[in-house]
């Protein structure tokens, strides 16, 4: 035991001491507080609680007490995410759906939040995006052009298909 102690002393030095939260009712009060300044998703809490310093066993009992409490809502988190990064970052549905998936939310969850995105708001969006795009390049080769056009359109986690469809309408294919 001594020697345990000792070890992790001896790999811990450089790094100041945390104050360790084992008490629940502590615990539960600062994932409220966590949870009532933006909507999250129960891993983030989760890690949070594990950042505090918390075990297993607590951590999953506050989650509990957060969701019947209503400050924990999965799906909620997920609208709340989709309409975020669609009308504030402009993504696309790929983006959206690999970032509620980082953040442990069940693709029942995903599927449902993402069909609150109006489909011709999206067909602007992806528009916009080609646009403010096109207007940086400076390629004059239209075959590279296009390529460059693309290949932004899915980094922004749009779909190839809506892509050719909105390069093709505004006669940049």
């Amino acid at each position: 035991m001594l020697r345990e102690e000792f070890l992790v002393n001896l790999i811990c030095m450089d790094e100041p001491k945390k104050k360790r939260i084992t008490d629940e009712k502590t615990a539960l009060t600062k994932a409220e507080h966590f949870c009532a300044y933006q909507e999250r998703s129960q891993q983030e809490v989760r890690h949070k609680l594990y950042d505090l310093g918390m075990y297993p066993t607590g951590v999953e009992s506050v989650i509990s007490q957060l969701i019947t409490g209503n400050f924990l809502n999965e799906e909620r988190f997920a609208r709340a995410y989709v309409q975020g990064k669609f009308k504030l970052k402009a993504w696309g549905r790929i983006k959206i759906k690999q970032g509620l998936k980082l953040k442990k939310v069940p693709d029942k969850l995903i599927s449902k939040a993402l069909q609150t995105i109006d489909g011709e708001d999206y067909l602007r969006a992806l528009q916009k995006v080609i646009d403010k795009k096109q207007a940086q390049i400076t390629e004059k080769d239209p075959f590279k052009r296009r390529y460059k056009l693309i290949q932004y359109a899915m980094s922004r986690g749009y779909e190839s298909d809506l892509i050719n469809d909105v390069l093709k309408d505004s006669e940049l294919y």
